[in-house]
């Protein structure tokens, strides 16, 4: 985020009660809208086709022979830097499976796709991040002479637990992503679940203890859809986090999800930076968050955002809520509306929707 909020940042921050004054108010949808009410779940949205998951009846790998014992995590770094839809067998109970080396894609697929069947999950063991493609990192090829903006690798994760990832001291392309980083390419996420991931826990800017998103192509935005973010801590946006990068979040859960930095963005001198956006962060200029059929609960900010900080620097990105509930997520030192600091073209979208 650029200087030139500092001004604002410093208006709140000197401000009582922790909000802008006449802002800070709830939202409910009028009577007969179709929201749901909190107690009882999250009415749900349609998904566009480039939403949903992506077949994976023809893997062109397939990890395991039907036993718990033939499924690693060394089978699954080998099998990501081949590329291709890759699918388990590993029998019919749910398994967890120990990451010793972050799985990392090789530049020269065109797509990878990884399907847990709903019974795979894979753990960082607290002490690394657990997936990663960057199309600027010479170290994965280079494919492209502009490796900021390519379409491929596609790279598709559904059906799958990401657990206790952890991507602290990984400041290589501004850090964060402790279950998952992606520069580049085209990411989409379904059906999947992320739980207890971290990252550093200071720093402006840094984020994303579940999936930290960079450049992605043509614009093109993050889809992630009916998906679970619960238990993330880093120093911002502990489940989701970008620069510059559209989101579609559709029909998903953000549950004690928390921001831990201190000082926010730009950083109050003497102050490391961070503590903003408990479950999502997200900065740049032209971009979109879309946040619709989605419940955020008891996520937690230090500084600003317990659920949504979102900030277009020139003020020509947009926020939309549309169905869904936001209640009790915490910004401890500033907001705009209860759990949302917004800076963005004219107002925030909110359709059908529980703010408070």
């Amino acid at each position: 985020m650029r200087r030139s909020v500092v001004v604002l940042f410093v208006a709140v921050l000197s401000g009582v009660g922790a909000a802008l004054p006449g802002l800070s108010t709830s939202y409910a949808a009028p009577s007969g809208s179709g929201a749901v009410a909190a107690s009882r779940g999250v009415a749900r949205v349609p998904v566009p086709k480039e939403g949903r998951a992506v077949d994976t009846s023809h893997p062109d790998h397939v990890i395991g022979d039907g036993t718990p014992a033939s499924c690693t995590g060394a089978d699954v770094v080998r099998a990501v830097a081949k590329g291709g839809v890759i699918t388990f067998d590993c029998g019919p109970d749910p398994l967890v499976i120990g990451m010793r080396h972050t799985a990392k894609v090789v530049n020269t697929s065109r797509r990878v796709v990884l399907d847990g069947g709903g019974l795979v999950t894979l753990s960082g063991l607290g002490k690394r991040r657990i997936l990663y493609q960057d199309t600027c990192d010479q170290r994965q090829v280079w494919t492209t002479s502009h490796c900021d903006d390519q379409a491929h690798p596609r790279l598709v994760v559904q059906h799958l637990t990401f657990q206790a990832g952890n991507s602290t001291g990984q400041t290589f392309e501004g850090g964060g992503g402790g279950a998952i980083f992606d520069r580049g390419g085209q990411l989409k996420v379904v059906d999947t679940r992320f739980v207890d991931n971290r990252c550093d826990r200071t720093g402006p800017d840094l984020g994303g203890a579940a999936v930290r998103a960079l450049s992605q192509y043509d614009g093109r935005p993050v889809w992630v859809v009916g998906s679970t973010f619960r238990g993330g801590v880093c120093s911002n946006g502990s489940a989701l986090s970008s620069i510059g990068v559209s989101w579609q979040v559709l029909n998903s859960r953000f549950l004690g999800n928390r921001a831990v930095g201190h000082g926010a963005n730009p950083a109050t001198p003497g102050t490391p930076g961070g503590g903003s956006g408990g479950a999502i962060y997200t900065d740049g200029n032209t971009y979109r968050l879309t946040v619709a059929g989605t419940l955020m609960r008891h996520n937690h900010a230090r500084e600003g955002g317990g659920a949504i900080f979102y900030v277009s620097n020139d003020r020509s990105g947009t926020l939309h809520i549309h169905r869904s509930t936001l209640i009790d997520n915490v910004s401890e030192q500033f907001e705009t509306r209860p759990g949302i600091f917004y800076l963005g073209r004219g107002p925030i979208d909110v359709r059908h929707s529980i703010i408070r």
